[in-house]
């Protein structure tokens, strides 16, 4: 006889919730759209897409838990996603999770933490990434200008870059712990304020709060992950850990986008508020807040003494979201002149986000253990510069797919080695401040790429070249300075 806690095995929950996915989707493709082209009744469409939108957070949701109670192999988290995507996707994997488990292949395990630690990642890049597609529009449907409306965009990264380095300085003092959870409450709290804004100084304020609070979680989480991993791990985790900022690339955007246009922007960010708030439940179940030296000085706790690694790691951080606001600039213009719709844009950076994240989750992500960190860099960011400039040489949208796929390769490769050489060049005790002026850079790289480039009078082709040669720059100064290190080392072991 069946138990009930069969019933609830994380694998029956991915197919069962799989399956009535897969029938939401077919209704929806099959059922509601010919409804709306056909029979003139644009409603069903709206009303099934609402209730299969729900569907598919209860799906992912069913996905996560799997993937941390079973600790699957990360395709299978991503196989899962993809069939989401498929229609009789989730049918053809209901039977392959099916045969598989009946070959006792999938044992249920004890959650590790260091899952949760991921959730939280994702969580703060979902929240990034679904902004991206609304703001600009949802802040003239409310009667801002055009150059009011980019000021409010780029209000959450400048706010997000003082939170940065708050955080960092009360990580070191306070620990991650303290920082992490406080971070996930309020940046919560801050989303369900979108609820009550109705006019463009209410937006102005939201955002203002919304950045700075938001800006609290990245430098705790990312401290917490470094001290919780061995030195010669810190490679294949920075690699696991963008597998899921890649993934919250791929979702948040249409997430938002699908759910925006049939619902509001409201209540787009109260979901993922609501998720911020059951992470923030389960960090103070399960996070255990970790014991401080009481030796240490707060003198000692402040002092940060920057190394050659760190500023590498921060350079590789500037130019690595430099070059995203760049894309983010000048990709949808590119296009458009060589008479492709918007369309292709976004195609072309879901297909960047989809090989970091392979490359990310594969058993390639072990290379990154092997490979130093400073050879990893100079790869990744040499080929996201190529890569920018064979863009502004682009004719044809094959092309274009080529050439982001490799900028997909070379920003696999750069975000390990970054987040492996500060891990490298710092202690417990100023981790958290590096990793606070660390994402303040993400910060101040995206507004420098994306709203400084506008700034040049010159060609948005012109504008790729000039990404291009700066990235390749950085890639020269950082291996001429470290071969002078290393000859400078050799002799003065002599």
């Amino acid at each position: 006889m069946q138990s009930n806690r069969s019933y609830l095995h994380p694998v029956n929950l991915v197919r069962w919730t799989g399956i009535i996915d897969g029938t939401s989707l077919l209704v929806l493709l099959l059922i509601a759209m010919p409804l709306k082209y056909w029979a003139d009744m644009p409603y069903a469409v709206t009303l099934v897409g609402t209730i299969h939108g729900w569907i598919v957070m209860v799906y992912i949701a069913a996905i996560l838990y799997a993937q941390f109670r079973i600790q699957w192999h990360f395709g299978w988290t991503l196989l899962s996603l993809l069939a989401a995507f498929v229609p009789f996707g989730n049918f053809i994997l209901e039977r392959v999770l099916k045969r598989r488990q009946d070959q006792g292949k999938f044992e249920v395990k004890s959650i590790p933490l260091v899952w949760l630690v991921y959730a939280i990642i994702m969580f703060t890049f979902l929240d990034l990434f679904t902004q991206l597609p609304v703001m600009s529009t949802y802040a003239t449907s409310l009667g801002a200008s055009a150059m009011i409306a980019g000021f409010i965009v780029g209000m959450y990264s400048l706010t997000n870059t003082f939170g940065n380095v708050l955080a960092g300085v009360f990580t070191d003092r306070l620990g991650a712990n303290v920082i992490l959870k406080a971070g996930l409450l309020m940046t919560s709290i801050s989303l369900l304020l979108y609820n009550f804004v109705d006019s463009v100084e209410l937006l102005l304020i939201v955002r203002f709060l919304h950045g700075f609070l938001g800006g609290l979680i990245v430098p705790a989480a990312f401290t917490y992950m470094a001290n919780q991993t061995k030195t010669e791990k810190q490679g294949s985790q920075s690699a696991i850990t963008g597998s899921f900022v890649g993934l919250a690339a791929i979702i948040g955007p249409a997430y938002s986008g699908i759910m925006a246009s049939r619902t509001s922007v409201p209540f787009v960010f109260t979901t993922v508020a609501v998720l911020g708030a059951v992470l923030f439940i389960l960090s103070m179940i399960f996070l255990r807040s970790n014991k401080r030296s009481k030796t240490r000085s707060d003198r000692e706790v402040r002092r940060l003494e920057l190394n050659s690694g760190m500023v590498r790691a921060f350079l590789g951080a500037f130019f690595l979201m430099f070059s995203q606001g760049a894309l983010a600039y000048l990709l949808p213009q590119h296009v458009e002149s060589l008479g492709y719709t918007s369309r292709l844009s976004g195609m072309l950076m879901s297909i960047f986000g989809v090989i970091a994240v392979l490359i990310f989750a594969l058993p390639t992500n072990k290379l990154f253990d092997r490979l130093q960190p400073i050879k990893s860099f100079s790869i990744g960011l040499g080929l996201m510069g190529i890569s920018q400039l064979l863009i502004s040489q682009s004719g044809s949208a094959v092309f274009l797919y080529a050439v982001m796929g490799l900028y997909g390769v070379g920003f696999a490769f750069l975000f390990p080695a970054i987040n492996t050489l500060l891990a490298h060049s710092t202690t417990k005790e100023n981790r958290g401040q590096a990793y606070g002026i660390f994402y303040a850079l993400f910060s101040a790289g995206t507004v420098a790429g994306s709203s400084g480039l506008g700034l040049l009078p010159v060609t948005f082709q012109h504008q790729f070249i000039v990404t291009g040669c700066a990235l390749l720059t950085c890639v020269a100064g950082v291996m001429i300075t470290a071969r002078y290190h290393t000859e400078r080392s050799e002799s003065m072991n002599a």
